[in-house]
């Protein structure tokens, strides 16, 4: 299936690597908001422009779907009603290295990294992405257009909020909970449940920044 890939960053070159391991979709180039690249390759493929551009390369490319190739959470989940509004399909890019649960279910537009593992019963919500070498253990809920980043270990029944960044290496154990867009920094331990919009970071994990509060 002729797809598009939308992002051609450094994301964007992981997901086409993903793709081309699979086998299942065939990308045939990129879209990608820097003016720099347009007209640039990428992987052998060609970058060829902004969204606005699409409407028209669907039509003379066969495209039928688009994977959404954008590191950061918000900037990913901002393209969806573009791309359903050309009547494309979203698909997931899973690489055939990672291993996913026959019980678990995916959403749309998720990445599935090399070495990433997705247990029994887990869920993950669409636009998220499980990064290279990430856990996502047995029950977790990782919440829409969410990051677990490369290492990263979720023990049993852990739920993650939509828009949540989980850093490098860090952990979260059991049954705990981390609030809607809340980042956890690189090589943190998470030991009690995070609330929504705030940064922890550390071991155990303190919350330092907290986007809830407002000035009095």
């Amino acid at each position: 299936m002729e797809t598009i890939i939308v992002g051609a960053g450094g994301h964007g070159k992981v997901v086409l690597d993903i793709l081309r391991a699979g086998g299942k979709y065939k990308p045939v180039g990129f879209i990608d908001a820097d003016p720099r690249l347009a007209n640039t390759r990428v992987g052998d493929l060609p970058v060829f422009g902004a969204i606005h551009l699409l409407g028209r390369l669907k039509t003379q490319h066969k495209i039928k779907a688009a994977i959404i190739a954008i590191g950061d959470n918000r900037a990913r989940a901002g393209y969806v009603s573009n791309l359903v509004d050309l009547g494309l399909d979203l698909v997931n890019a899973v690489h055939p290295a990672a291993s996913v649960s026959a019980s678990a279910r995916l959403g749309k537009n998720v990445v599935v990294a090399a070495g990433a593992v997705i247990c029994t019963e887990a869920i993950i919500e669409d636009l998220s992405i499980i990064n290279t070498s990430a856990v996502v253990d047995h029950e977790c809920e990782v919440g829409r257009a969410s990051h677990i980043c490369p290492g990263a270990l979720l023990a049993g029944r852990v739920r993650i909020g939509s828009g949540c960044l989980i850093g490098m290496g860090a952990k979260v154990i059991q049954c705990l909970s981390v609030g809607d867009e809340t980042t956890v920094g690189a090589g943190a331990v998470v030991l009690k449940d995070l609330p929504a919009r705030v940064t922890a970071v550390g071991v155990p994990a303190r919350v330092i920044r907290n986007t809830n509060l407002t000035a009095a």
